[in-house]
C-alpha cells in the first residue's frame, strides 16, 4: 500500500466521524510519529510504498480512532507550552486554554528576584509546573496529585524536559497541610459539571480521566474550597493563587473565594473571550 492509499484509507473510514480538516491533522501526526515526515514530506512521498510493520501501525491507529480515542492517546506524547509531553490514560490531555494560565503565571513571575516557590496542585501530566520550571529560571517548583500513576508521567515528561520538580502524592479533600509557604500557588482542579457532559466529544467522555474532569452538579466548587482553604494556610503573605475555572461559575467562584477571606479577585479571558483564569491573594487585615 502507497501513503497515499493509505491516506485515502483514512479519508473514507473516518469522513462520517470527523471533519476533513481533523482527519488531515491525525494522518499528518501518525506520519510524523510513525514516518518522521513533515506535511511537505507526505506530499512529497505519496507514492511510496509503506512497509508492514508501519502499515500495521496506521491501520491499527485508524482503528482506535474509529472508537474515538484520542490522538494524542495513541501516539503516546502531545505538546504544550512548546514542550513536548509524553500522556497516557492516567492523564488529561493538555488544554490550549491552561497554556494561558502558564502564561499568566510567567508574566507575573518572569523578573521577579529573589528565588520563589510555587506550588502546583493537580499536576496531572505536568504541564504546568514543568512548563514553570523551564521558563522560570527564579523558582523552586513543586506538584502534587492524588494519583501515582498521574505522577509517574509527570516524572518522565520533567526528565523529558530536563527540569527539576518536586513531586508528590496527596489528596486534596483530605489534606489538612502541605510540606511548606509558597509564594504562588496554582491548579486546574476538576470543575466539569455532571450536568455538562452532553456539551463534550465522545473521544473526552469515553477515554479520559473522570477524576480529573468532572464534579457534582451539587456542589461543582468542592475542589477549589479544598485548595482555598489550604492556600490560606500555605500563601506567604503577599502570595498569589491562579485557578483555570468553569466559564459559567466565575461569578460563583468571586463569591466563594471572598467567604474564604480572599481579596484582590481577578477574573482573566481566554482567546475566546470566556472567563476561565482567576486571580487572588489573601485579605490584608
Amino acid at each position: 500500500m502507497t501513503l497515499q492509499q493509505l491516506q485515502s484509507n483514512f479519508n473514507n473510514q473516518l469522513k462520517s466521524i470527523y471533519p476533513k480538516e481533523e482527519i488531515g491533522s491525525f494522518f499528518q501526526w501518525l506520519a510524523e510519529a510513525y514516518l518522521g515526515y513533515s506535511r511537505f514530506k507526505v506530499s512529497e512521498k505519496k507514492d511510496e510504498e509503506i512497509s508492514e510493520k508501519n502499515e500495521t501501525q496506521f491501520l491499527s491507529a485508524l482503528t482506535r480512532l474509529m472508537h474515538h480515542e484520542p490522538i494524542q492517546y495513541i501516539i503516546g506524547e502531545t505538546e504544550f507550552y512548546g514542550l513536548p509531553f509524553k500522556v497516557t490514560p492516567a492523564v488529561l490531555i493538555p488544554r490550549p486554554e491552561t497554556e494561558e494560565l502558564v502564561a499568566w503565571v510567567l508574566e507575573e513571575f518572569k523578573n521577579q528576584e529573589p528565588e520563589n516557590s510555587i506550588l502546583d496542585i493537580g499536576t496531572g501530566s505536568g504541564c504546568i509546573a514543568i512548563s514553570l520550571a523551564r521558563y522560570l529560571g527564579n523558582a523552586t517548583i513543586s506538584a502534587l496529585d492524588i494519583s501515582e500513576a498521574a505522577i509517574e508521567v509527570a516524572r518522565e515528561n520533567s526528565v523529558i524536559n530536563k527540569v527539576d520538580v518536586n513531586f508528590f502524592q496527596a489528596d486534596i479533600l483530605n489534606a489538612e497541610t502541605l510540606p511548606q509557604q509558597y509564594d504562588a500557588i496554582v491548579s486546574n482542579p476538576p470543575y466539569v459539571r455532571q450536568q455538562e457532559k452532553s456539551k463534550m466529544q465522545p473521544n473526552v467522555l469515553q477515554h479520559e480521566p473522570e477524576v480529573a474532569l468532572f464534579v457534582s452538579n451539587e456542589d461543582p466548587l468542592l475542589f477549589y474550597r479544598a485548595i482555598a482553604r489550604l492556600a490560606k494556610k500555605h500563601l506567604t503573605s503577599d502570595g498569589t493563587l491562579y485557578l483555570e475555572i468553569n466559564e459559567y461559575l466565575s461569578k460563583e467562584m468571586q463569591q466563594m473565594l471572598q467567604q474564604e477571606g480572599f481579596a484582590e479577585i481577578a477574573l482573566k479571558k481566554d482567546i475566546f473571550g470566556k472567563f476561565r483564569m482567576l486571580k487572588c491573594k489573601l485579605y490584608s487585615y
